[in-house]
């Protein structure tokens, strides 16, 4: 198993056991938007596990572009802690300054796509 293998299942732990948390630890003590906040965060956190275990799949297949792949997966696990950690944080808290680093998540998130698009488009070629 790769290492990039664990971290996405890593990821997709926390991210079950998260949405759990939200829907029955934090039900009820945040409001509504908090916790639509919480769960746009645990949403993100879902996808982008899923997409370090795709990558850590197709590095095993795609030789000619690990170091993009691999690059794509740092992407996706520094927005996962920016986007959604700015999130979670912002939810539970309250403090509206955390919302200030959410869009370098984003970012991150939409780095790790490109990267994964251009390593695509190599292998291709």
């Amino acid at each position: 198993m790769s290492g990039w293998t664990l971290v996405g299942a890593i990821s997709m732990f926390l991210s079950v056991a998260l949405g759990a948390f939200g829907a029955h630890g934090l039900k009820g003590t945040i409001s509504a938007d908090s916790l639509a906040v919480y769960e746009t965060g645990v949403h993100y956190q879902m996808i982008h596990g899923l997409a370090i275990l795709l990558v850590a799949v197709l590095m095993g297949q795609w030789n000619t572009s690990s170091s993009l792949l691999g690059a794509a997966n740092w992407a996706f696990l520094i927005g996962t802690f920016l986007f959604s950690g700015s999130l979670y944080l912002l939810a539970i808290t309250g403090v509206r300054a955390l919302g200030a680093i959410t869009p370098f998540g984003g970012i991150a998130f939409l780095t790790g796509w490109f990267l994964l698009a251009w390593a695509a488009w190599k292998t291709r070629s």
